[in-house]
């Protein structure tokens, strides 16, 4: 698709571009009258002692004002009418493009088109390419009548007085059209410098969770600093050639006044110049050649630019999408995915005398809860240990989590339940290591995956969604693991291991699924699951918790949403401030009013009125 230039948006537009050339007319009227009159009531007036013809000359001035403004008003219609056309080419092109897109992407294997991008330049940027030659066209149709009417002004008062006006006009005006290139070219790099500021910020925004768990935020800072550094020499340079802007108005509509001042003893005394005739040529700079020339010099310098820029990009051909790949992990997976609600598997921790499942796990741990009651021992092999665990979010803020101790054993499947709010999510981070403490510490024996309540999915094959926690995989394993967590229907209907995945196309539910497989297949001995099924039916959530306990090796921690997930726990933590209490599900009954309140709002929850 050939590129659209500024040229093409008049091509073919001469009857509209003669209706605004006669209209424009008036303006210039206008112009030509207002010093011409101001001159003559000052001379043949006012100066003269005939009070009623200088009011005669400026009522004659101000008449054409109206005169002036009804050609303007038509101006604005013939603009319309001009620039029209070309918001309709705009969108054509816009919409073929999109729909190219979405041929292309279907024809490689089912990426999803980019909806939101066509929205954007149908809404966005086709408006800002039809306001920006607007502005220009009436800019630049104003300026050229205004100047031709200055002109003609100054040549009815006195010929003479161009000699001082017009060379510094015309030296200022060229040193702007010599920089307006370089300005371009240095208009489009910040654009573009900018264009990746905002980028990197938002993927940056979206990652926090995973850059923290990854402890990758040195090389994060150091590559946003990039970009930033790299937007702050385009802005300079910007500012720099701005300057020639600046020097240019200097020259071409300061200067000329200044000179007119300079010449008027030499103009009143060897010319025989009138006052009126300098009075006129004043108004004409000041209050005429001056503005228009301003609203020339920032109009091409920003919004010329601006047309530019977003022509190129509505109308350029667009490169084929590249193919969708899934990067192997060098050696053992650390995160998944870059925004705030990612399957994560972490680092261990050692346990005092190198714990690891099964295994004991150095001196004895207190059992279950530091002030709150626990109705079970803690299991003798542990592979997490949280030791007075303290965390607030910020200084100042009361703590979510207060000096928490917690065991769990290696095979042990443990539930949290409590109020909203009460810190179960702060919790699970706290476990799998993307919180850190205010106080305490807390310790681990292998790996942790964590899984969120909102999972992720990217682009890239079922096989590559579902073993990417792993560092070498087959469709056998993938299938297993999904068939494991109650997956594999949904990746039969996707069309197995090898099938491209459109994340937006998958419900919630699904997503959860996927997510589910993935951290199955991991090599994690701790699972942790934040409300990661509460997007399941009740037989499907249970039939995922039963594989997870049933994995070999497998401790298992669930954030539950359900009291049922607590039933099949073999501790529960209730979380409830200074009270938590630990324990089965029968002791929890009989001791934890705040667990029998759970258990029978779920209950009245599910068998309704």
């Amino acid at each position: 698709m050939r590129e659209l230039r500024i040229r093409d948006c008049v091509r073919g537009r001469g009857a509209v571009v003669a209706v605004l050339l006669g209209w424009s007319v008036l303006e210039a009227g206008q112009t030509f009258l207002f010093g011409f009159a101001l001159a003559h009531a000052l001379d043949q007036g006012f100066l003269r002692g005939r009070q009623g013809t200088g009011l005669w000359w400026l009522a004659l001035a101000a008449a054409a004002v109206p005169v002036g403004a009804y050609g303007t008003a038509r101006v604005f219609r013939g603009i319309a009418d001009l620039v029209e056309p070309l918001r309709d080419r705009l969108v054509r092109r816009v919409v073929r493009g999109g729909l190219a897109g979405a041929v292309r992407a279907a024809a490689r294997g089912g990426g999803q088109p980019a909806d939101s991008a066509v929205v954007s330049r149908l809404t966005h940027q086709v408006e800002i390419a039809r306001d920006s030659l607007g502005g220009i066209v009436m800019v630049l149709r104003s300026f050229a009548f205004t100047a031709a009417g200055v002109v003609a002004g100054m040549i009815t008062l006195a010929p003479v007085l161009l000699l001082v006006v017009l060379p510094p006009l015309a030296v200022g005006t060229a040193l702007f059209a010599l920089a307006l290139r370089p300005l371009a070219r240095r208009q489009r790099r910040f654009l573009a410098a900018d264009e990746a500021v905002a980028e990197e910020c938002g993927a940056l925004a979206g990652g926090l969770r995973d850059i923290t768990a990854c402890g990758a935020q040195q090389p994060m800072a150091e590559r946003a600093d990039t970009r930033i550094a790299a937007a702050l020499r385009a802005s300079r340079a910007l500012a720099t050639w701005g300057v020639a802007r600046t020097g240019a108005l200097a020259v071409a509509g300061q200067l000329p006044i200044v000179l007119l001042l300079v010449a008027t003893p030499w103009l009143l005394s060897s010319h025989r110049i009138t006052p009126g005739a300098l009075l006129g040529a004043f108004a004409y700079l000041t209050q005429s050649l001056q503005p228009a020339l301003q609203a020339l010099l920032h109009t091409l310098a920003t919004s010329g630019t601006r047309l530019t820029v977003v022509l190129t990009h509505l109308t350029s051909t667009p490169p084929p999408p590249p193919e969708s790949t899934v990067p192997e992990p060098a050696g053992p997976p650390a995160a998944v995915g870059s925004g705030p609600a990612r399957g994560f598997l972490a680092a261990s921790v050692p346990l005092p005398g190198g714990g690891a499942p099964g295994e004991p796990a150095g001196p004895p741990l207190p059992d279950g809860v530091r002030g709150g009651r626990s109705t079970a021992p803690a299991p003798k092999g542990v592979v997490l240990d949280l030791r007075g665990v303290t965390f607030a979010y910020g200084v100042g803020a009361e703590p979510v989590v207060r000096e928490l101790d917690l065991a769990v054993g290696g095979g042990e499947h443990l539930a949290v339940v409590g109020p909203s709010g009460v810190g179960k999510s702060t919790l699970a981070g706290l476990i799998a290591g993307l919180l850190v403490p205010s106080a305490g510490v807390v310790r681990r024996a292998g790996a942790v995956a964590l899984v969120p309540q909102e999972a992720y999915v990217f682009r890239g094959t079922v096989g590559e969604n579902i073993g990417y926690l792993r560092a070498h995989t087959t469709p056998a394993l993938v299938t297993a693991a999904a068939a494991a967590v109650g997956a594999a229907g949904l990746v039969d209907a996707l069309g197995g291991p090898d099938a491209q995945v459109d994340p937006a196309a998958l419900s919630t539910g699904e997503r959860q699924l996927l997510a589910l497989a993935r951290t199955y297949l991991a090599p994690a001995g701790v699972v942790v699951l934040d409300e990661a099924t509460c997007h399941l039916d009740p037989a499907a959530e249970a039939f995922a918790e039963r594989a997870f306990a049933d994995r070999p090796a497998t401790t298992l921690v669930v954030i539950a949403h359900r009291i049922s997930s607590a039933r099949r726990a073999d501790r529960t933590l209730v979380l409830d401030g200074a009270d938590t209490t630990c324990g089965p599900h029968a002791d929890l009954l009989a001791g934890s009013p705040l667990y029998r309140d759970l258990a029978a709002a779920w209950a009245a929850a599910t068998t309704g009125p």
